[in-house]
């Protein structure tokens, strides 16, 4: 198993490797000149020169690409101040290091991410085992025409009607803030209840046709008639046999949404007037901050391979076959 998570976080490191030189030659090495995107339409030429000495745009692209990384271990000075490690370099809008706005934004889109995960997860897969337990009942109909409906709705659509119902109209509910759990835990669970709500909605249905779909098709499988064959209780065979293979296409999907979370959940965010890494990268690219934008996309491609190496080592947990391959 050693062995295996090594072969996986080394092919993940090469990957980031690629990705951060891919970026960087998109970012400073297609534009013209990016000492004018970072000073502006009117700007001198005498401030476009101090710009391009302070972020090294006159050395060659291969020197600062390579001044780049080594500042993500080591760190860099900028006429702003010191760019401690890791350094992604300094905002051309804000002069903020990179590093740290991420930081400021980060919290929020972890508790988004991770509060609505637990929920939508829990009662997707509860729904959908018991919609499988109960196939063709009137309990597996309702539970799979209520994840019909909700799977094709959008948090763009659903937010607002939430909102006006719960916030604006009734006043049940605040507007969804994001207050930090080591302040308030109460005003960090009811500021985020909305958003989560609205997820949950969503994903639960997704992931309630998938699992019962997955349980079903493994309670197919030969094993598993074999042991009831063999007398074993149909709870116990439900849990000790059906239940882990099923999981194998849900860690699939749930690798890829939680990396699409942690990336930053753009719409949700936006939706509900949050803070987070999504919003920054929305605002990074309006105001054309390459430096931002760029460290952006790094983050989120590191929390992507993060979550595919947790999947693949998920999978050699379910079916040791795979660390084999």
């Amino acid at each position: 198993m050693l062995r295996f998570l090594i072969r996986r976080l080394s092919s993940a490191f090469v990957i980031l490797i690629l990705i951060s030189a891919f970026t960087f030659l998109i970012f400073f090495a297609a534009p013209r000149d990016p000492a004018v995107l970072a000073c502006g339409k009117n700007c001198t030429e005498a401030a476009k020169d101090i710009i391009r000495d302070n972020l090294g745009l006159n050395d060659p692209i291969a020197q600062q690409y390579w001044e780049f990384m080594r500042g993500i271990v080591m760190g860099r000075d900028f006429s702003v101040g010191r760019c401690d490690a890791p350094c992604l370099g300094v905002s051309f809008n804000t002069d903020l290091m990179v590093w740290d706005t991420i930081v400021d934004r980060l919290p929020l889109t972890l508790s988004l991410s991770l509060g609505g995960l637990v929920i939508f997860l829990t009662l997707g897969l509860g729904a959908g085992l018991m919609a499988a337990a109960k196939k063709g009942t009137v309990t597996d109909k309702t539970l799979s025409s209520m994840s019909l409906v909700f799977s094709s709705m959008q948090i763009y659509f659903l937010g607002p009607i939430v909102l006006g119902a719960l916030v604006f109209s009734s006043g049940i509910m605040e507007s969804p803030r994001y207050v930090p759990i080591t302040e308030d835990p109460l005003g960090w669970f009811t500021g985020l209840l909305i958003p989560w709500f609205v997820m949950a909605l969503i994903f639960t249905a997704q992931y309630t046709r998938m699992s019962r779909s997955s349980m079903i098709e493994q309670l197919q499988e030969e094993h598993v008639r074999t042991a009831r064959a063999k007398g074993m209780s149909r709870p116990y065979v439900f849990f000790r046999y059906a239940w882990r293979g099923s999981l194998i296409p849900i860690v699939t999907i749930l690798g890829m949404d939680l990396g699409a979370l942690l990336g930053g959940a753009i719409v949700t965010e936006m939706t509900f007037s949050l803070a987070g890494i999504g919003r920054l990268a929305v605002d990074a690219v309006t105001n054309i901050d390459l430096p931002l934008t760029m460290g952006v996309m790094l983050i989120g491609a590191t929390f992507i391979l993060m979550c595919n190496v947790v999947v693949d080592a998920a999978y050699a947990y379910i079916d040791p076959r795979v660390r084999l391959g």
